[in-house]
């Protein structure tokens, strides 16, 4: 099948259909019927809400809904502003009889005075709560937008809909997990003609809007007679070997028995999930819930190899970019600035340049407008991380992909193994660091007496082994940048980072002088100064040079410029609106 391959980057506009593209996978529920009042409290569970917001003593309320659930939220607004209400007022009753009873019993009077008069002052003060609807969000939808909650000073965010449960940074979180219908005995059947076998190891799992419904489906499974079934349950930890869900007993103890278990999965699951999950367990069953009346659902066996093996694809193609664009895709999950530091340490440390930025939602036209950058590096939560589109101009990789692709080929192995939690390549680091200190203890108490002999090193261009770029097979002088050859006292060059000394000039490549901005070699403002054929906007005035006859651009005069309302303006001490 023939790949196409974008020659230039694509019109730097967003087409209208992609103004609010979101890779957060989504449910459809235009054609959902409307919930009546009841069957909204439940979905929504107003109840529950109330009684946490109530709990934790937060005045300040942001409700997040994904753009599929915004249709109810007036309703929800008003149910939990209605629960609220009835709240304050049974507590005042409660307080009011509790005074009351200790006014009757003359005995506990004294008693209860300090307590009842609490009451009463917590009463006076508690103002009411305040509600604030979220219309769109920052980045993704499964992400708690911290960045919306702060501009309307909330204390807590109720977040609806499926959700990546990625730790937050700073606010506390209720999670509305909007439970979805789904027909239990059509689930139960779709199991039983995948899993003959009543003995087989299997995992039973669900899509988060589907996952009360496990427990349902397991008992019945019980009854059927299936004996080695294991129904899991939500917690708030990605890096879980099935992330953010638990794992049976056997799987705590080592990670390769998840290869001996089937997975049952209700509901489609993101692709993020399905690469990691295909790496772990054994089989991937899916029950998918976009079924039609045509016939009974059934549960397709899984494969995640042609993702994969793009994915592989991607990530070898980026091995000579001496260029990587860092893009913060939150701010609100835990840690995003200590996986920013690695990943700019990680770039750094094979001699390349990384510039980052701090984009929205993440499209093709804003990615385009930095022909510079050879291939991005997206730092996001563990669901969003995974962007796959031809759209885009320059390959987009997880921070998992880069450790991969900054290895030499000789160095890179490709197991099949697949994570877009950063959390758990952190700890992987640090448990690295470790190691390699001990073995640099072990080393130095070794090789006391031995001197280095500086006699072998040579420059990077006689040294290093020659690279190509796999897409086009032309061989790359400039993959990094970074690494300046500094000569030393005994005359033998030795590659260094520019980072290690300001003051060393910098030598000339094959490709002509590189730009330096304060002393450091700047791919960016080479590319800008050699390629890029617009610049910014210049004078509009040039003056005549006598003494050379070249025209030199001078500053433009400063001018007055428009001012009033936006429908009409007016221009210097000229009063007519124009």
């Amino acid at each position: 099948m023939e790949t196409l391959t974008l020659g230039t980057a694509p019109v730097l506009s967003t087409p209208d259909t992609h103004i609010f593209e979101d890779p957060t996978p989504s449910i459809d529920v235009s054609n959902l019927p409307r919930l009546s009042d009841e069957q909204l409290a439940i979905t929504y569970e107003i109840k529950r809400t109330v009684e946490e917001i109530r709990a934790g003593k937060w005045r300040r309320v942001a409700l997040q809904l994904p753009d599929g659930l915004l249709p109810d939220a007036p309703r929800i607004y008003e149910s939990l502003r209605r629960g609220l209400k009835h709240a304050q007022e049974a507590q005042r009753i409660s307080s009011s009889t509790a005074e009351k009873q200790a006014q009757r019993d003359s005995s506990v009077v004294q008693a209860l005075e300090t307590s009842v008069e609490s009451l009463s002052i917590s009463d006076k003060d508690e103002v009411e709560e305040k509600l604030f609807i979220l219309a769109d969000t920052s980045y993704g939808a499964c992400c708690v937008d911290e960045v919306a909650a702060e501009h309307v000073d909330a204390d807590v965010v109720v977040h609806y809909g499926r959700s990546c449960l990625s730790p937050t940074a700073r606010l506390p979180v209720i999670y509305i997990f909007t439970t979805r219908p789904i027909s239990l005995d059509m689930v139960l059947e779709t199991f039983k003609q995948t899993f003959p076998d009543k003995d087989q190891k299997i995992i039973l799992m669900a899509d988060v809007p589907y996952s009360n419904h496990v427990s349902d489906v397991y008992e019945k499974l019980r009854e059927e007679g299936y004996t080695d079934v294991y129904a899991t349950s939500i917690i708030h930890n990605p890096s879980s070997p099935l992330p953010n869900r638990t794992v049976p007993a056997d799987v705590n103890e080592s990670k390769d028995a998840l290869r001996d278990y089937q997975l049952f999965h209700i509901s489609e699951p993101p692709t993020s999930l399905l690469l990691t999950l295909s790496s772990r367990v054994g089989g991937i069953h899916i029950y998918s819930t976009d079924y039609t009346s045509s016939g009974p659902p059934k549960a397709l066996l899984a494969s995640s190899a042609m993702t994969l093996r793009r994915r592989y694809a991607l990530l070898t193609s980026l091995s000579t970019v001496s260029v990587f664009g860092i893009l913060i895709n939150t701010l609100s999950v835990k840690n995003y600035m200590h996986i920013l530091d690695h990943v700019k340490g990680m770039i750094a440390a094979e001699g390349k340049k990384s510039y980052t930025f701090v984009v929205g939602k993440v499209n093709a036209a804003k990615v385009a407008n930095f022909s510079e950058v050879g291939g991005w590096v997206v730092i996001g939560c563990w669901e969003s991380s995974l962007i796959e589109s031809k759209d885009f101009w320059k390959p987009i990789i997880t921070p998992f992909e880069l450790g991969l692709a900054l290895k030499g080929d000789a160095e890179r192995v490709w197991t099949g193994e697949w994570t877009s939690d950063f959390q758990a390549i952190l700890e992987n680091t640090d448990t690295s660091a470790e190691t390699q200190r001990n073995d640099n203890k072990v080393g130095d108490a070794a090789g006391e007496d031995q001197s280095v002999d500086r006699t072998d090193f040579d420059s990077e261009e006689e040294s290093a082994p020659p690279e190509f770029d796999l897409r086009t097979g032309r061989y790359v002088s400039h993959s990094r940048p970074m690494r300046t050859s500094a000569v030393q006292p005994n005359g033998m060059q030795v590659s260094q980072k520019v980072g290690a000394s300001t003051n060393q000039s910098l030598v000339k490549r094959a490709n002509g002088d590189i730009t330096q901005v304060g002393g450091v070699a700047s791919p960016g403002a080479e590319f800008l100064r050699s390629q890029r054929t617009w610049q910014g906007l210049g004078s509009d005035f040039e003056a005549s040079n006598e003494t050379n006859g070249l025209a030199e651009a001078s500053g433009a005069l400063m001018e007055e410029g428009r001012s009033g309302l936006a429908r009409g303006y007016v221009v210097g001490n000229d009063t007519s609106e124009r």
